[in-house]
């Protein structure tokens, strides 16, 4: 198991700092990231939170998937290494 999370179905005005903020209750954040897209600079509704260990990673999953945030019930998940594109 990694520890790195994907965050989804983020609301648009939540931030790196709000992330980390959050997942800080589940132990030591190392990293957290909104992916904003390119052109426009807005959130494109997902982020990435890396946990110091795969247990504080496995307990905020635990405590976090379905959390109300801002309104909406965010999804985590141990985050997939990305695709080759094609």
């Amino acid at each position: 198991m990694q520890n790195k999370l994907f965050i989804g179905n983020l609301e648009f005005t939540v931030t790196a700092e709000d992330l980390k903020a959050l997942f800080a209750g589940a132990g030591t954040v190392t990293d957290a990231a909104v992916i904003t897209d390119r052109m426009t600079g807005r959130s494109r509704g997902f982020g990435f939170v890396t946990m110091s260990s795969e247990e504080e990673a496995k307990a905020a999953i635990e405590k976090f998937n379905g959390y109300d945030l801002k309104g909406r019930k965010i999804n985590a998940n141990i985050a997939r290494p990305m695709e080759p594109r094609q």
